[in-house]
């Protein structure tokens, strides 16, 4: 017993940070220092790669300000709106098309041959039906966030055990029960995935939007910023949307119970 518990003792501790963790800070340091030697190296004209401390001085202004908070609502209603019209009418076409082999084969097909097409070309006909105010942002959200929805729950729903999709028919459940007992909760995964890749999508398809035709929204605060040549604060704003497009992403797979299955 006495041995054993020396052997415990003698036991090495477990390293406070993982080898994944510190190969992922080298690779950030080094992003960051390659940066830093190109903003005082000369080689581009001046300030097109400012330096770091200029970059957080402008993201501490920025989020000083009442006015972007203002904007980032702006974008962040544009997006949520988009992502709740898209995301419904994705999963419900991808419900359909896969319980239905027929109709999968008559229109999937055309997913597939619009989904990797840029959005960007359904802008002016989003102008024309909408106009150049909100709903023609949230209109090529919506879009954009379609078609990862409807793919990725159409792949799922052939994924499904048999064996459930039997269970609930031989207790005679009809198309809602089946949706909601059967369906939804064999398709968690496949619905998450689906909703953080159209999460990615209606994103960009809002911000490229007010890029083009817009008088707030935080493209417009970077078109605005690219425009005069200030790029600290056109980097800072890049760099606040990139932590909370992170965070609502980690946010979307908390909700579906994704990252809490990772860990285990």
């Amino acid at each position: 017993m006495a041995e054993t518990g020396r052997l415990r003792q003698a036991a090495p501790a477990a390293p406070l940070i993982g080898p994944v963790a510190l190969l992922r800070t080298a690779i950030v340091l080094a992003l960051l220092a390659i940066w830093e030697f190109l903003a005082h190296s000369g080689w581009l004209y001046r300030d097109v790669v400012p330096s770091l401390v200029s970059i957080a001085r402008a993201i501490v202004d920025l989020l000083s300000h009442q006015e972007y908070y203002y904007n980032l609502a702006v974008t962040s209603g544009e997006i949520g709106i988009a992502l709740l019209i898209g995301g419904t009418s994705g999963l419900v076409v991808g419900i359909v098309l896969g319980a239905n082999r027929f109709l999968s084969k008559a229109f999937e097909p055309y997913l597939y041959y619009l989904g990797p097409t840029p959005k960007i070309i359904f802008l002016p006909i989003c102008i024309m039906w909408f106009g150049v105010e909100t709903p023609s942002k949230i209109a090529l959200g919506t879009v954009s966030c379609f078609f990862p929805v409807a793919l990725s729950v159409a792949a799922g729903m052939r994924q499904i055990d048999r064996v459930l999709i039997r269970v609930g028919q031989s207790f005679r459940a009809g198309t809602m029960q089946m949706v909601l007992k059967i369906y939804l909760p064999a398709m968690r995964h496949p619905i998450i995935n689906g909703v953080r890749l159209g999460f990615g999508f209606a994103l960009i398809g809002v911000l490229l939007a007010e890029t083009r035709l817009s008088n707030k929204g935080v493209g417009f605060l970077i078109m605005q910023a690219d425009s005069t040549f200030d790029m600290p604060r056109m980097y800072a704003m890049l760099i606040v949307l990139f932590v909370v497009a992170i965070g609502a992403n980690a946010l979307i797979g908390r909700l579906g119970g994704l990252d809490s299955i990772k860990r285990t």
